[in-house]
């Protein structure tokens, strides 16, 4: 199954089951399952709602995403749409609402890093496959 089929089934399974299949993932080839949200982005070119399902942490009341793409150089397309519309919708199981989605920055960042790292721990390979491409944005979503 080609990857955009693997994503545009598990964001339908989990809409279907408000999250009781999807919000616990597991990943193959990675040992555990992550907590995942869907995050629907509005396109910055086509103005179409888009959802992704990312695994995510807390931060008190507010959600941490991270931008990854899976440590490829550029990044992911949901990231170019939220600093053109910070304007979010996310779903956290059977939980839908709205938030406003910021890039951390600084100590923020890197606490909220080195937080990410404990729940995904891949997350280090990807910024080692990286490199100095690019630093790789930690978001916070912080529910209306």
């Amino acid at each position: 199954m080609a990857q955009a089929d693997k994503v545009k089934d598990h964001v339908e399974r989990y809409r279907a089951t408000d999250g009781t299949e999807g919000h616990m993932w597991d990943r193959l080839g990675a040992e555990g399952t992550y907590p995942c949200l869907l995050l629907t982005t509005i396109g910055r070119q086509t103005h179409v709602a888009r959802t992704t399902p990312l695994v995510y942490g807390r931060d008190g009341n507010n959600y941490v995403v991270i931008a990854s793409k899976g440590g490829r150089p550029t990044h992911p397309a949901w990231y170019l749409n939220l600093i053109d519309n910070p304007e979010v919708v996310m779903q956290v199981g059977a939980d839908l609402r709205s938030a406003v989605a910021h890039s951390a920055e600084g100590a923020e960042r890197a606490r909220l890093w080195q937080a990410m790292k404990s729940v995904y721990p891949l997350y280090d390979e990807y910024e080692a496959k990286i490199g100095s491409a690019r630093v790789i944005p930690v978001v916070v979503l912080t529910p209306n």
